[in-house]
């Protein structure tokens, strides 16, 4: 049985694996060889992830192991064209059969795809057997800056920390790069660019910041908002200039001027800005030691950083002396215990977060008397398909969706705050609602054939059909749609004042996912300044202490906007390697 739910085109994580593990100094022994000579091993029942890099992005598999034989192959998340499809149903035919990835070969025509696949399915097989990673034999070494943590912001802070002179190495926990930032599907917000320009879009930093602040409950740190919103177009050029295409300008909620920049056509802006940075880092030569996990950072008799201490996968520990170290390991949402912590009232809630968002940073500064800031505020995110756990990003609202409840009626301007959205959606029957679109919104966003390729959506010829599926009133939710249109038309919405409603919902098919709030961001962490510098609680600089990303507290306040939480990342970053390479000169 093979069980290939249509896949993810666009959000895919792009957690350049298998073909990239050479260069970040893993070598995996799960090539074919490798998993299949030793005749001995049998495969231990269970389910397997493994993943691979394809023509288009990331190939993830699971498999299930029964009996000691693979019985079921199901493709999680993949990004080839529609073409690719039977190529990649015909390859794992071919490894159920062979109950090996030896002696496969690539089908002709779409070698990468294949490639990927075999990929994914050797790092499947391989954990079945029991095989690990070998990893390099590390020695306690040293360096100028080390960055804990390979996503957005961790890569951003390395890349400019390299280009400042500094001799950077980077640790991440898991065994591949990315993060939270392999899933962030709708833009990086940025004033004053010239993408906006081209566009005619006429923006200001003052304006971005205003937008920062109301979106944040006028709880921001006030010099941080200002640092992000001053330095947002000149990092967002910064990363162009590497190779990122970020001319597709859009609206997402809180931004009173569309400014969330992302790929041409809508594309999910993690899995590309995670390969511009990965692909330049790798130009730079920069050390990326996956499945390292940081269990410390030491500290000097002084008070300044001394360097980490590190553990490998295979249980061989090391440590690194260092001037200047650089949080950038993300926040604590994959950590219920801790979220409960700081706020009861989310207790039970599911996370759209990446299983490393735990938080452990917290533990390492407390050394340093580092000041953990607003760590009760906790973001849900409205639109989190009930079943998977899957976010649908923000710019489908921003393109044109609307929410309705098992009434068939709207309850709530579906551009307003995460915060508002995800109260006013528990309040709805079941606590849930339904996300609708049509046709035309659906071809106004590519990255909305994510949720499509990942069986998330219901599909109807007719708004009655529609409503039948979703089991609500036909006359009504008929009515609903009817009325948005005319409000649409009219360019003024009577019932909740939305803000934009670029598209009326009036292209058959339609289509609707059922959504809920989850844990999406935690707001609160170590408090910075506007150099990145960690602080303590009395307000002063931790030396050599640096801090960048979701880890970090007071940039977004009470509430994060769509499009910031990149910005944040590549922003302060960038700032983070910047000032660490200078103090460690």
């Amino acid at each position: 049985m093979i069980s290939l739910s249509k896949m993810n085109i666009r959000n895919i994580i792009p957690v350049l694996l298998i073909s990239f593990m050479a260069a970040l100094g893993v070598a995996y022994s799960c090539s074919s060889s490798s998993a299949n000579d030793d005749k001995s091993k049998v495969m231990n029942d269970g389910v397997y992830e493994g993943i691979g890099e394809g023509r288009n992005g990331m190939i993830k598999v699971s498999v299930t192991v029964k009996d000691h034989v693979i019985t079921d192959v199901r493709v999680v998340q993949q990004s080839e064209s529609s073409f690719a499809q039977e190529t990649i149903s015909n390859l794992i035919m071919k490894i159920m059969q062979a109950q090996t990835t030896e002696g496969i070969d690539a089908i002709s025509g779409a070698t990468l795809t294949s490639n990927g696949v075999i990929a994914a399915m050797t790092m499947a097989i391989n954990a079945a057997l029991g095989v690990q990673p070998t990893l390099p034999d590390y020695k306690d070494t040293e360096c100028d800056v080390v960055v804990v943590g390979a996503g957005g912001a961790g890569l951003a802070a390395a890349i400019e920390a390299t280009a400042s002179g500094a001799r950077v190495i980077v640790l991440e926990k898991r065994s591949f790069i990315g993060g939270n930032t392999n899933s962030s599907t709708g833009g990086i917000n940025a004033a004053e660019t010239r993408f906006q320009e081209a566009l005619g879009i006429k923006d200001s930093r003052t304006a971005f910041y205003n937008d920062i602040m109301t979106g944040g409950h006028q709880l921001n740190d006030v010099v941080l908002a200002h640092t992000l919103a001053d330095k947002s177009a000149e990092t967002l050029h910064w990363i162009a200039g590497f190779g990122a295409d970020l001319t597709d300008v859009g609206s997402m909620a809180g931004s009173s001027i569309p400014r969330t920049h992302r790929p041409k056509g809508g594309l999910a802006i993690g899995p590309h800005l995670m390969k511009v940075l990965y692909d330049k880092a790798k130009e730079m030569a920069i050390d990326i030691r996956t499945s390292n996990t940081v269990t410390d950072v030491k500290r000097a008799a002084d008070g300044s950083v001394a360097g980490v201490d590190v553990q490998c996968s295979n249980g061989k520990s090391y440590s690194i002396r260092s001037k200047a170290v650089i949080l950038a390991t993300g926040g604590f949402g994959a950590n219920m215990k801790m979220v409960a912590q700081y706020r009861k009232d989310l207790e039970g809630f599911s996370s759209v977060n990446h299983p490393g968002a735990t938080g452990d940073a917290f533990a390492w500064v407390s050394k340093f008397g580092a000041e953990l800031y607003q760590m009760d505020q906790i973001q849900t995110h409205p639109t989190v398909e009930i079943h998977k756990t899957v976010m649908i990003t923000e710019a489908v609202r921003g393109n044109g969706a609307i929410l309705v409840n098992r009434s068939g009626k709207r309850f709530v301007n579906e551009m307003d705050m995460r915060d508002a959205v995800s109260a006013a959606i528990l309040k709805q029957t079941g606590e849930s609602a339904f996300l609708v679109f049509d046709d035309g919104v659906r071809k106004s966003l590519a990255s909305i054939e994510t949720y499509f390729n990942q069986g998330l959506v219901t599909e109807a010829a007719t708004l009655t059909e529609l409503a039948s599926t979703m089991g609500i009133s036909a006359d009504a939710f008929s009515n609903t749609i009817s009325a948005y249109n005319e409000y649409q038309k009219k360019g003024e919405d009577k019932d909740f004042s939305r803000t934009p409603m670029p598209l009326p919902l009036s292209k058959a098919p339609f289509y609707a996912i059922e959504v809920k709030p989850a844990i999406h961001h935690t707001m609160g962490g170590v408090h910075i300044n506007a150099d990145a510098n960690v602080l303590d609680t009395e307000g002063n600089a931790i030396k050599g202490l640096y801090a960048a990303g979701e880890v970090t507290g007071g940039v977004h306040g009470g509430n994060r906007l769509g499009g910031n939480g990149v910005a944040d990342i590549v922003v302060f970053g960038k700032i983070a390697g910047a000032s660490a390479a200078k103090f460690v000169k």
